[in-house]
């Protein structure tokens, strides 16, 4: 099915609207706070649908529907995993009430506290190193989706049959960091809204036609036969496995208390008790996140024939599988769709590593010298519009080799296990100090660095080959070895010069 000028119409209006909407808000930024926190105002319902709207991206539909073709209906334990820590981080207000009740803006701020200024800012540089080449990939991914469900490629060898994808996306770029660049965290909040409306109305009538269309007897039993029992429980796949249960239980855990695009709604939040409720009541969402596009790569897998190309491991039997079956109009509000789950996921990361940047690596400088309330408005909308450079030039035009789902994972757990470990201990484990602080963010970063390297080499690579979640999970082990071990170490040498 190919895409017709009433899908293009449909597209460009979201488009319009989504872009006068985000523009029109930049009127009430006037200090840094409105641009960084929204001055920490948002409501329940709007936190809602913008952190619903920010954690689904195409990236993340398109891994979860490669999970779907791959191991079933198991491939959606990620999601329950992570609605399942939303839903008793949000209840018990652990770590998330002391830190919304500190009223900093980012989790570096609050280190300061307890580990300070040097912790402060490395903690912000492994946040925003993390943070940044984790989103690499995401407009590549979102093009390569684009193209394989709208059947758009020209045909020849013009520059614009080359690079149809680049420049489809570095437009769509373009758009975003415009109004986020304006309008800052309030542009993101009532952009995000409009984004969860689109979005939600596209995936559910996507998910209906594919039921209707193909049937869910048809599906199941092709994961059935596919998987076996395997395709409904993770902890029996032998593709998954407990490992893989066990780890997304701890990371999805640490996503919910340190991931800064979440923690930057929850300090966004006008109160504590609204923080906690934007928690609760986001985390079925969470569980949808996984399960409708898990559901699409099973569809895909009922569907598709065995023959045709769907990339690397699946990558594309999800959009290869749209671009078939679903007809004119509705594949317009679907494209929309993902575009307003990209756009949304795109501005709210954007400001959420910037943030960071201005509040933590540059605070040595705004301590030498008190920053205006205008200048600190320039730097952050300097910083945005910086941030969208890098992931254009590196994230887009630069090719990008090697596994894309292990260089997430690696990127993702260097900022995870560090973070939540500091941010627990800095809460409830008063003789944590600067040195276990230190030894847990180095810890962090070398033992993931590790698997990735014995992962690519030739001697290694037989022994490393599909132990990521057991790399995983000993990330989280050695850190707090290390976060433990390096207090202890301080306060015996301490107490040693004391004698």
């Amino acid at each position: 099915m190919n895409f017709s000028p009433i899908d293009g119409g449909i597209v460009g209006l979201y488009l319009v609207t989504t872009m006068v909407a985000g523009i029109w808000v930049r009127r009430y930024v006037g200090k840094v706070e409105h641009y960084l926190v929204a001055g920490r105002e948002m409501n329940l319902y709007l936190g809602i649908a913008s952190l619903a709207a920010t954690e689904f991206g195409i990236v993340t539909c398109m891994y979860t529907a490669q999970n779907g073709y791959l191991y079933g209906f198991a491939g959606a334990w990620p999601g329950i995993a992570m609605a399942l820590a939303m839903v008793v981080v949000g209840w018990t207000g652990f770590c998330i009430k002391p830190l919304r009740d500190a009223r900093v803006m980012t989790i570096p701020e609050l280190l300061e506290k307890q580990f300070g200024s040097r912790v402060r800012w490395l903690a912000g540089v492994v946040i925003v190193l993390g943070g940044l080449l984790n989103m690499g990939v995401f407009l590549r991914m979102g093009g390569d989706f684009l193209i394989a469900v709208t059947h758009t490629q020209p045909e020849g060898a013009s520059f614009l049959a080359a690079h149809l994808l680049e420049i489809t996306m570095t437009v769509l770029l373009v758009c975003v960091a415009l109004y986020t660049v304006l309008g800052g965290m309030l542009s993101v909040l009532v952009t995000d809204y409009l984004q969860f409306i689109v979005m939600s109305l596209g995936l559910l009538a996507v998910t209906v036609f594919i039921l209707m269309t193909i049937g869910w007897e048809t599906i199941s039993a092709s994961v059935a036969a596919r998987h076996g029992a395997g395709g409904f429980n993770p902890w029996v796949n032998p593709d998954l496995g407990p490992a893989f249960v066990i780890f997304m239980l701890i990371h999805n855990l640490a996503v919910v208390l340190t991931w800064q695009t979440i923690i930057q709604r929850l300090l966004s939040a006008k109160d504590t008790s609204t923080g906690r409720k934007v928690y609760t009541r986001t985390s079925f969402f969470f569980v949808c996140r996984f399960v409708i596009p898990g559901l699409w790569g099973a569809a895909a897998l009922a569907w598709l024939a065995p023959d045709i190309n769907v990339g690397d491991k699946g990558i594309l039997a999800m959009p290869t599988l749209l671009g078939e079956i679903v007809p004119v109009g509705l594949l317009g509000i679907l494209v929309a769709a993902m575009l307003a789950a990209d756009m949304s996921t795109d501005s709210a990361y954007m400001l959420t590593w910037g943030s960071v940047i201005y509040n933590d690596i540059l605070a040595p400088l705004r301590r030498r010298r008190a920053w205006s309330e205008r200048r600190g408005l320039l730097v952050n909308r300097t910083i945005v519009a910086l941030i969208g450079a890098f992931l254009l030039f590196y994230g887009l035009w630069y090719e990008f080799e090697g596994d894309v789902w292990t260089y997430l994972a690696v990127t993702g757990t260097i900022y995870l296990a560090s973070m939540s470990v500091l941010l627990v201990a800095c809460c409830y484990w008063k003789r944590a100090n600067s040195w276990g602080a230190m030894a847990a963010l180095i810890a962090g970063a070398v033992v993931p660095c590790l698997f990735l390297v014995l992962e690519k080499m030739e001697w290694s690579k037989p022994w490393a080959e599909g132990k990521g979640n057991f790399f995983g999970l000993t990330t989280y082990a050695v850190v707090i070895l290390a976060m433990v071990v390096g207090s202890w170490l301080k306060v015996a040498l301490s107490n040693k010069e004391a004698r």
